[in-house]
């Protein structure tokens, strides 16, 4: 399994790792810390693409007035197969969390959630 964590915070990004190894100690796992250099990861993996990539939504201000995870979910789902392909998962503790995965049809966990359940809720969306 090939993953891909995206979050501007070194913290929740190790966070994400520990949890997701702890249930999958043969994932594959890559990381970013902005929505820009996500995107260059996954479009230098089009012939491997990521099965599951968790994304946070307040990143990089470039994209006001959208936020930096809304815009990185708008490029996978330019590559029709792969986004098909990837399961996307917002993670963050943005207020809008609920509506922007509802708009792109994306799995979502609050970073709250996340950060009292563990390990378990990961298992849940991978």
């Amino acid at each position: 399994m090939k993953i891909l964590i995206v979050d501007d915070v070194p913290g929740w990004v190790k966070f994400h790792k520990n949890n997701i190894e702890y249930i999958n100690n043969n994932a594959e796992i890559d990381t970013a810390f902005s929505a820009k250099e996500a995107f260059a990861k996954i479009e230098s993996s089009i012939d491997k693409p990521y099965d599951v990539i968790f994304t946070d939504l307040q990143m990089e201000a470039d994209f006001l007035p959208k936020l930096a995870g809304e815009w990185l979910i708008e490029q996978i789902k330019t590559y029709e197969k792969y986004y098909s392909d990837t399961k996307v998962v917002i993670i963050s503790a943005s207020p809008s969390i609920q509506k922007i995965a509802e708009k792109y049809n994306v799995s979502c966990l609050p970073k709250s959630v996340a950060r009292n359940s563990g390990a378990e809720v990961y298992h849940k969306l991978i």
